[in-house]
């Protein structure tokens, strides 16, 4: 088989090939993303159809529930869908420094001293250094085993060798094929690494683990193609200089997506948080205005998180608008439903909105909670400290319905809290519950009057 190099581009956000360079590319539509690189063009026979795999009969193909491996981490089984699947292939990505590689150290410890056979594989890191961090973690067992390298092929011989039941590559963009001209960390790089990996978890049926770096925009380095290859992708959230972490699952074959997990960063490793509302509301101020507590729902949890609202005449001639944790654009639209719908005078007013905690909340049934710390500070009124809202507002100050209002009413009760302000349309067919008060409101300015 003759070889010859030859020059492609592709492109960084998709992983498109093209024998030319492009301003735009044709696939994602995204400017200036097309890299060059040198590959190597191997000229092999086609394979005869004798030897390649034939179709089956899907009534033929047997199916059984599948048996998860327990991690030992109740938080990152929840976000993984119950487990670990096995023959799955999962990639984490989160900013330097979050604890990405503490969590699946973690995960290892736990899955090796339960008897599991663990390989981790890194790149990045010598063996000492891993030595390092596992004695800061607890006592390990002899069947984890360690190895530093990042020649695929070695690697590949390696798991095939040891056949282990967990494999944690740190990291994806550390590895390289010979065969690949190009640099590690590359598209093309990446991308034969992962279609390595991949066919190792299908073909052997072990879970691998791979650790993917961030851009500075949060998505993970290399092209789009990585993320749609792999069954599972995690984010590891939260302010590295802070003590909470959030690890989202925003894609999973076998399980809920959105589902996330709340980690607290301490000396000894990550530590499960398992009462987020608790600590989401930790330290919240008593007879403030602007401070309303809203309930939203990430995958199948609801948690209780604190809005905080800054509202002031400008004194500038065009009015400061600021979010953190939300959408700024959303905060812009209800402002401009409150100046209309109730004649509030707000327009000139510098706004300042923040989602207490770190959490980063897009989903629509906190626009009611975002009007009510709005209006209470920018009318200095402080709401009840036991009282929670939650509905989506709507162009016309309609208040519209949610999905599991039961859920999120049980989990304030929970928490202590005495009166919940809905939508009217989620209380027909809603169970009642004992000790709490529910008020269903039709529009914001009644759920205003209300408080």
């Amino acid at each position: 088989m003759a070889k010859k190099t030859t020059t492609v581009f592709f492109c960084q956000e998709c992983g498109h090939e093209s024998s030319k360079w492009m301003g735009q590319c044709p696939a994602c539509k995204n400017w200036n993303t097309f890299a060059e690189e040198k590959v190597n063009v191997t000229n092999s026979k086609i394979t005869p159809f004798r030897d390649a795999a034939k179709p089956v009969k899907i009534g033929s193909i047997s199916m059984r529930e599948e048996e998860r491996m327990c991690t030992g981490i109740a938080e990152l089984d929840r976000v993984l869908g119950g487990g670990i699947m096995h023959g799955s292939l999962t990639l984490v990505g989160g900013d330097p420094g979050i604890g990405k590689s503490t969590l699946l150290l973690q995960m290892c410890r736990l899955l090796a001293n339960a008897g599991r056979k663990v390989l981790y594989i890194s790149g990045e890191e010598s063996l000492k250094q891993i030595k390092l961090r596992a004695i800061r973690i607890g006592e390990f067992q002899d069947t984890m085993l360690l190895l530093c390298e990042t020649n695929l092929g070695i690697v590949e011989e390696t798991i095939r060798h040891t056949e282990p039941e967990v494999v944690v590559i740190d990291s994806i963009q550390t590895m390289y094929q010979e065969s690949v001209s190009s640099a590690p960390g590359s598209v093309s790089q990446v991308r034969e690494a992962t279609n390595v990996f991949l066919q190792l978890a299908k073909g052997m049926g072990t879970s691998i683990f791979i650790v993917g770096h961030v851009t500075k925009e949060g998505t993970v380095a290399g092209p789009r193609v990585l993320e749609h290859m792999v069954d599972t992708v995690l984010y590891f959230e939260g302010d590295r200089y802070a003590s909470y972490r959030i690890l989202r699952g925003v894609k999973n074959r076998f399980g809920s997506t959105n589902e996330i997990g709340v980690f607290e960063m301490r000396k000894e490793g990550l530590i499960e948080v398992e009462n987020p509302s608790e600590y989401m509301l930790s330290g919240k101020p008593v007879g403030a205005s602007g401070s309303v507590v809203v309930c939203s729902v990430e995958g199948t949890r609801p948690i209780l998180i604190e809005i905080q609202a800054l509202v002031c005449r400008t004194n500038f001639g065009i009015p400061r608008r600021q979010t953190t944790g939300t959408d700024f654009n959303r905060v812009n639209l209800l402002m401009a439903v409150l100046e209309k719908r109730l004649g509030l005078q707000i327009g000139d007013c510098d706004a300042y909105v923040n989602i207490a905690g770190g959490m980063k909340i897009n989903e629509p049934a906190i626009d009611l909670g975002l009007i009510m710390a709005i209006v209470s500070s920018f009318k200095n009124r402080a709401v009840d400290e036991k009282t929670i809202v939650f509905g989506e507002v709507g162009l016309s100050g309609e208040v519209r319905a949610v999905s599991m209002a039961q859920q999120r009413v049980q989990e304030a009760k929970k928490l202590g809290y005495e009166t919940v302000i809905m939508p009217r349309v989620n209380l027909e067919g809603m169970d009642k519950i004992d000790g709490i008060r529910t008020i269903g409101v039709g529009g914001i300015g009644e759920a205003i009057d209300v408080i």
